[in-house]
């Protein structure tokens, strides 16, 4: 039986099929870099453009390549998010960004322009937080709502753990054009990737054919997204499997694949 493919739920949380050497097919939980593709970053020619540069980028400067660079870049980054938790974005200082990192500020822009830069870059890291948990969830599951139940319990603990980190990103990109423009990146990316694993889905006939992937997507992504964002966030009180239970339940019924899981026993409280 061929496995059902990739299938990430909104914040690009996926499960991938992967073949080893004997051709045993392997299907675990993974995640995904975030909606946004911040990887490597050229030179924006001004500080204005840098963050709009760092949507397809890692850091408007080359990223260090001695031992000592990437430990002292990630000291910053740390530092930043320490910061920008405790003081908010508009608040926070580059002086108590280094102060906390333990550098000086000439050493910060051997890495970062501004603090637009670093922020992005915080947000980077918190990608890779939240798209690679760990791929214990769904070890050798072939079963598509069995995936999305795992996926959706992965994206909600990374949520939760990133809550404050994601409340921020959602208020400087109602002040600031170019985190908005760093945050709608990041949605279209997941959207995407969601919509390739239903299409992939819907191929393999395990999903209903006549649905639009892109459209659907964007629907039950941006369900999961706002209810995490609700129960994170804004701390409504739900009780965590009823709601991985709920949101899974949702996509299953949505794509019309049969839903299997049945809700644990609810002890968590979120």
């Amino acid at each position: 039986m061929r496995r059902p493919g990739v299938i990430g739920i909104s914040i690009g949380i996926g499960i991938q099929r992967r073949r080893t050497k004997n051709g045993i097919h392997h299907t675990c939980a993974s995640i995904y870099p975030e909606p946004v593709r911040i990887s490597r970053m050229v030179h924006p020619t001004t500080t204005t453009n840098a963050l709009r540069t760092s949507v397809n980028e890692d850091t408007a400067r080359r990223p260090p390549v001695t031992r000592r660079g990437i430990r002292t870049r990630q000291a910053l980054v740390d530092a930043a998010r320490v910061i920008f938790e405790r003081d908010g974005y508009l608040a926070a200082r580059l002086t108590d960004i280094t102060a906390e990192a333990g550098c000086s500020t000439g050493t910060f822009y051997t890495y970062f322009n501004d603090k637009e830069e670093i922020f992005a870059a915080v947000m980077e890291a918190t990608k890779n937080e939240m798209l690679h948990p760990g791929m214990e969830h769904v070890d050798g599951v072939d079963d598509p709502a069995a995936i999305i139940e795992a996926s959706n319990r992965a994206y909600f603990e990374s949520y939760r753990r990133n809550a404050k980190l994601m409340q921020l990103l959602e208020q400087v990109a109602n002040i600031d054009p170019n985190v908005r423009e760093l945050r709608q990146a990041r949605s279209r990316v997941f959207i995407e990737r969601n919509a390739s694993g239903i299409k992939d889905l819907q191929a393999r006939g395990l999903a209903d054919p006549d649905l639009d992937s892109v459209m659907a997507s964007r629907a039950l992504s941006g369900m999961t997204s706002r209810i995490a964002f609700s129960t994170f966030v804004l701390n409504e009180r739900v009780d965590f499997e009823e709601l991985v239970y709920t949101a899974t339940r949702l996509w299953c019924n949505g794509l019309r694949i049969e839903h299997h899981p049945s809700m644990r026993e609810a002890t968590d409280k979120s």
